[in-house]
């Protein structure tokens, strides 16, 4: 890419696009554009085909998704299903009909099966079922690789995917009924300290930024604690805002599941250097330079290798000298990219270390009842690092500057 190439992000102002712009920016990207929801509706193909039809980027980072945590997820199901298919369908559909050189198609570590074998290698996707819970958005972004190695064998594009692991950093989602385990974690337990230090202006302080369901720094101190205690945020004593100093460290945070889990976590800014690294270096046919692939049960032929990609050259009036059309039959799987760690921890550790870093003295309660979704998702990185990235930034130094960024 060169660095006035004009670089399309999709979802530019979520946890993502925003660690993606800045990384660009910190690159010296200078011509990055992007919509926000209410400037453009991705699921509206009309919309999306006028939008590429007048700005023509050159490059294309898709990061514009619904996501949510293992709650809604499992409520909103159709919801997840419908708007990410439908977003993803248009701007790689699009992105192929302007001519983009490159697109990078963000998804997500959920789309392996609930029983992956550990650490999960892309090899693994669709050997078998997936975890329940997440399986529409799963399904939606399995879909999106698909589409992307079927575009590029059809069509000669350049187009990769990439699956982050789980992702935390500035501009987070700190919704409590829609947010992931680590924002929420940080959320809820920081509310806590507030509440068993009888700080109010602290908690609606946070109110203020971020109501929950509509309550607000304006409510009174009894509709606030009962919000509280509905997302698991309370203390013995009564009434809440009395608390003294004999009473402080009585304050419960509850977590939803057994704190069993292990996740990996991965600090969105490292993702999104990983992410411009591969759009700088790497092409669609150096994966499959890089991967063994098998030879097609229907031809004798050769697997295609680097050598097997040519120039795309037909009638097709898109066609590009960067493009690439594939000669001969193959077997095309699985050429995206895991982002991620290898390592991992417990939520509750997570917990633990999150309670540590506030400075919470309170009681952490998990509530067995509630949904655990997959007991690990650890990712195989190994062809990153082959690629030759590798991340930086651990899980204790992350923690600290994700709270620290929440307090600002």
């Amino acid at each position: 890419m060169k660095k006035e190439s004009k670089i399309y992000v999709a979802g530019h102002t979520g946890l993502v696009g925003s660690a993606l712009v800045k990384a660009l920016k910190n690159k010296g990207y200078t011509n990055i554009i992007g919509k926000t929801v209410q400037e453009m509706d991705l699921r509206n193909p009309q919309a999306v085909r006028s939008f590429f039809e007048w700005e023509k980027p050159d490059y294309v980072i898709l990061a514009a998704a619904k996501v949510g945590g293992i709650v809604a997820n499992n409520t909103y199901r159709g919801e997840f299903i419908y708007d990410n298919l439908m977003i993803q369908n248009n701007v790689i559909h699009q992105a192929y009909l302007s001519g983009v050189k490159k697109l990078l198609f963000l998804g997500s570590t959920c789309i392996y099966p609930r029983e992956c074998p550990q650490p999960m290698k892309e090899e693994y996707l669709l050997t078998s079922p997936l975890e329940y819970t997440n399986e529409p958005y799963a399904m939606a972004k399995i879909a999106g690789i698909k589409m992307c190695e079927s575009y590029n064998q059809q069509y000669g594009t350049n187009f990769l995917s990439v699956m982050p692991t789980n992702l935390y950093g500035p501009n987070d989602n700190f919704d409590l009924e829609k947010s992931h385990v680590l924002p929420a974690l940080i959320r809820k337990i920081h509310l806590g300290k507030c509440l068993e230090e009888g700080n109010w202006e602290g908690i609606r302080e946070d109110l203020k930024k971020r109501p929950i369901e509509g309550v607000n720094e304006r409510n009174n101190e009894g509709e606030i604690s009962n919000i509280l205690k509905k997302y698991g945020i309370t203390i013995a004593s009564s009434p809440l805002h009395s608390v003294t100093p004999s009473l402080r460290h009585n304050v419960t945070v509850e977590i939803w599941g057994s704190g069993k889990p292990m996740r990996e976590f991965l600090w969105s800014e490292e993702m999104a250097e990983a992410c411009v690294f591969v759009m700088e270096h790497v092409n669609f046919k150096d994966v499959i330079k890089s991967q063994k692939v098998e030879k097609s049960e229907k031809s004798k032929s050769p697997a295609p290798d680097s050598s097997t990609l040519q120039p795309f050259d037909s009638s097709d009036p898109l066609a590009s000298k960067n493009f690439y059309a594939f000669d001969g039959p193959s077997d095309i799987r699985n050429t995206h990219i895991n982002i991620g760690t290898g390592k991992e921890i417990s939520i509750w550790g997570l917990a633990e270390l999150v309670k540590k870093t506030i400075g919470f003295q309170g009681e952490l309660v998990f509530n067995t009842s509630k949904l655990d979704g997959t007991m690990r998702k650890l990712t195989d990185p190994s062809k990153l690092h082959a690629l030759g990235w590798h991340h930086k930034i651990e899980i204790e130094e992350g923690v600290e500057k994700m709270y620290e960024w929440y307090k600002g």
